[in-house]
């Protein structure tokens, strides 16, 4: 068993990779078979696994959420009441709800399982910076 926490510095909404970052870990701990457990600490914020080849599917994906869920400030969120912390706060809660704070990825033969195009992403739901701290456990 290892475990890590590692920082990703965001600057707004947006995804922001770390496969590298994971990957690493992976090769460093020894570990040939077992299951990485990937956790994000925050609850605006969440994680995906995703297209990592061409750009054009951050932004896609990024117009997709904003379009389904979008700031408090817009009339069609009039119902929202948490919007103590901005108009991004709740519909960054959301937005988190609807995807995912942890993942589970395979290792075999001392790598990550992933796909060719796949990449792991923080996928970050609020317009100003922020530092987000993600666990990464990895079992045999």
């Amino acid at each position: 068993m290892a475990q890590t926490v590692i920082t990703i510095s965001t600057n707004g909404q947006g995804l922001y990779e770390f496969t590298a970052e994971a990957d690493g870990f992976v090769r460093a701990s020894g570990v040939a078979e077992g299951l990485l457990t990937v956790f994000v600490r925050h609850t605006s914020a969440s994680l995906i696994i995703q297209e990592n080849a061409d750009a054009d599917v951050k932004r896609d994906l990024h117009a997709f959420f904003h379009r389904l869920v979008p700031p408090s400030s817009d009339p069609s969120m009039s119902w929202v009441v948490h919007t103590m912390e901005g108009p991004d706060d709740m519909p960054a809660h959301i937005k988190a709800a609807l995807t995912q704070v942890s993942l589970g990825i395979p290792v075999m033969q001392g790598r990550l399982a992933l796909g060719t195009w796949q990449g792991l992403y923080l996928f970050e739901h609020r317009d100003r910076p922020h530092r987000r701290e993600i666990v990464l456990h990895l079992g045999s």
